[in-house]
């Protein structure tokens, strides 16, 4: 079984965008989404995401917190545009933006449409307790803030969000 260990970050400033990569647009939607998990009738999210000329499913645990199952297959393109057309209750857009430091890929999405102005940056780790690099863009960590989770953005968008869930006020210091 394949896990995921991935923590989730807000950002304190714009200086990650000196040291961007790469950037790609992405769109993903949920074929088994929030509602589902809320009402306890799925034990996972499956979306479909595409990104350029590739295109995935992907099936993750609903388990909250950083390490969870997750299961990764590549598709075809145009079954993701058809998925994201007519399967899923609405679409999630952002622009990823790869940023490395000292070795360490921060994967930054930039979010659009409902979700405009919440920006997340991303590490993935090879344990939970694995160290990473502390650049001074990397701001509040909200890994254990379930609203965070792209699966509940489509049902709760940040455009909806309150001022205090914005500044993740509750997020763990």
């Amino acid at each position: 079984m394949a896990i995921e260990i991935e923590r989730k970050f807000l950002l304190a400033n714009d200086s990650w965008r000196e040291g961007i990569e790469r950037s790609e647009p992405m769109a993903q939607g949920y074929l088994v989404g929030a509602q589902a998990l809320r009402e306890g009738h799925a034990r996972a999210s499956v979306r479909a995401r595409l990104a350029g000329d590739t295109a995935w499913l992907n099936i993750k645990a609903a388990t909250p917190g950083i390490a969870r199952a997750e299961f990764e297959y590549p598709i075809p393109v145009d079954d993701a545009r058809a998925l994201l057309a007519s399967l899923c209750d609405g679409v999630l857009e952002k622009v990823r933006h790869h940023v490395r430091v000292d070795g360490v890929l921060f994967e930054i999405d930039e979010f659009h449409g409902d979700n405009e102005g919440l920006v997340v940056a991303e590490v993935e780790l090879p344990a939970v307790d694995a160290p990473f690099p502390r650049p001074s863009w990397l701001g509040r960590e909200v890994s254990a803030l379930t609203r965070y989770y792209n699966v509940n953005l489509i049902a709760h968008p940040y455009r909806q969000w309150s001022p205090a869930e914005r500044a993740a006020e509750d997020a763990a210091c």
